[in-house]
């Protein structure tokens, strides 16, 4: 090498090492990764989505061809395509931008934006692009996912995702996130050869501005903790409007048994949900105040869902089996006491649309919801919503007693094993169960049907754990099976 060479060399590099001081030390490593798949995730104001423009514009430096998208698109001004022109702008390098698209020194579109909701179909045909830069990365459907990742296939290319956590019942969640959540959690940081993942917040990044910093601290000091967590510190966010249940009581009760030093006692429940046709099939057992186990399968159809519940009940032997007599279920009662005869487990149906029981008594708010005393039958306007505020009810009491400090009989809380498999889909669905708001001020939840309409899953792993909040004592030759209508969903 002579000394031009050489002086060249040095330049580049003193460049270089100029360049990387504009970017947060955590993000430094997304210049050189080699990974397919690179993932920058976080919260509001960590610089995140300018350090992705930096990228790409690096990218189409040495003449490479990108495409920059988002799920929902309606316009240019709704993409990315600002912050990848303030970087042309600032170091052009024979790129430039005009309202649309970036092109070449030779004039060749190099950077392009796409709304894949809308063009989807004809993302198949897109060829020779080297790389997609997908922005709100949190809001992308399964079908997206699919299509996606297979059509961006040349050698050496790339996909670079940016994100927030939206809920962690998400595709995106599912497939390039929730394995890795433990890893994320203890280094803020995943690698493989294939998969690169970087957390990065606001307190990550040395350029966080004041007026963010302000309204940051404003938002500590007067939203619930879930929603500042989710937008500050990158959380999932498992919550809808009027939703009954808040993450943080959900998150109170995992493992509140050893926080708060009691155990397992009492009788032990599963209960089954067989779901409508198409719907995931779900079991939750539950002993006492513990929750032990909840799971679901796709499994097949009703009836090989019906034997995986009941081989799963004959393993653990509770006290009680207990399954959704609505709907698809109506016609279970013969498999189910069948499997179970002599098993000393007892067998019991569940109507969520019969009259609330003990409907005389008077119901008992922990959190001042209801003024005025009522009786159950006055409260809930069916037997779901009344354990669904049984579970409500045990939630708010344990994240009084582990985050408040309040003492409250172990027999009215609610502990969750964190090892449960399906914890952060249990999460989800608990913590997005609308409230309805009927005539009457009686407490209601919207029907599955109406949350379907609403873009929330049904929530049958949750719907089982809500079977299981009073003990069994009902014999079974005593259900009620007239209230029990397959037309009606509740």
């Amino acid at each position: 090498m002579n000394k031009l060479q050489l002086a060249a060399a040095i330049k580049l590099v003193r460049q270089e090492r100029e360049f990387l001081q504009t970017v947060p030390p955590r993000l430094r490593e997304l210049f050189t990764a080699i990974q397919r798949v690179i993932i920058l995730v976080g919260g509001r104001g960590s610089g995140k989505s300018i350090a992705g423009a930096k990228f790409v514009k690096k990218r189409m430096d040495i003449g490479q061809r990108w495409m920059m998208a988002r799920e929902f698109q309606n316009s240019i001004d709704e993409s990315v395509h600002a912050l990848v022109k303030a970087e042309v702008d600032a170091d052009p390098k024979g790129l430039r931008c005009d309202a649309t698209k970036v092109y070449g020194s030779s004039g060749e579109a190099l950077g392009i934006y796409r709304g894949l909701t809308r063009n989807l179909e004809s993302m198949k045909s897109t060829a020779g692009l080297n790389g997609v830069w997908v922005e709100e990365a949190a809001t992308l459907s399964e079908k997206s996912l699919d299509l996606l990742i297979p059509t961006v296939r040349e050698e050496g290319s790339q996909l670079l995702f940016t994100l927030n956590r939206g809920s962690s019942a998400d595709p995106f969640a599912k497939r390039f996130l929730q394995p890795y959540e433990k890893e994320l959690a203890k280094s803020g940081r995943y690698c493989d050869d294939h998969l690169l993942i970087i957390q990065i917040n606001y307190d990550d990044n040395p350029w966080f501005p004041d007026v963010l910093e302000k309204q940051r601290q404003r938002d500590f000091e007067l939203l619930p903790r879930a929603k500042y967590e989710h937008i500050w510190s990158g959380a999932y966010s498992d919550t809808v409007e009027n939703a009954i249940i808040e993450p943080e009581w959900f998150d109170a009760c995992v493992d509140a048994h050893k926080k708060l030093g009691f155990e397992a006692v009492g009788q032990e429940r599963i209960a089954y949900d067989p779901a409508d046709a198409g719907d995931a099939k779900a079991l939750a057992y539950v002993h006492g105040s513990v929750v032990l186990d909840t799971r679901s399968t796709q499994a097949g159809d009703v009836a090989s869902a019906t034997d995986w519940a009941l081989s799963y009940t004959n393993e653990k032997r509770p006290d009680a089996f207990i399954w959704d007599v609505v709907g698809i279920g109506a016609g279970l009662k013969g498999p189910i006491t069948q499997a179970l005869e002599g098993k000393r487990i007892e067998v019991e149906g569940f109507n969520g649309a019969a009259t609330p029981e003990s409907p005389d008594a008077i119901y008992k708010p922990e959190d001042g919801e209801i003024k005025e005393p009522k009786t159950n039958r006055e409260t809930f306007a069916n037997r779901r919503a009344q354990y669904y505020w049984m579970l409500r009810d045990r939630m708010f009491k344990t994240y009084l007693a582990v985050n408040k400090g309040k003492y409250i009989n172990p027999d009215e809380l609610l502990s969750i094993n964190p090892d449960i498999e399906e914890l952060a889909q249990l999460r989800a669905e608990v913590c997005r169960l609308p409230r309805k708001y009927v005539a009457g001020g009686k407490i209601q939840l919207l029907s599955k049907p109406d949350m379907k309409k609403q873009g929330i899953d049904s929530p049958n792993m949750a719907d089982a754990l809500m079977m299981c909040m009073a003990e069994v004592t009902v014999d079974d030759d005593d259900f009620d099976y007239s209230q029990s209508n397959p037309g009606i969903r509740y």
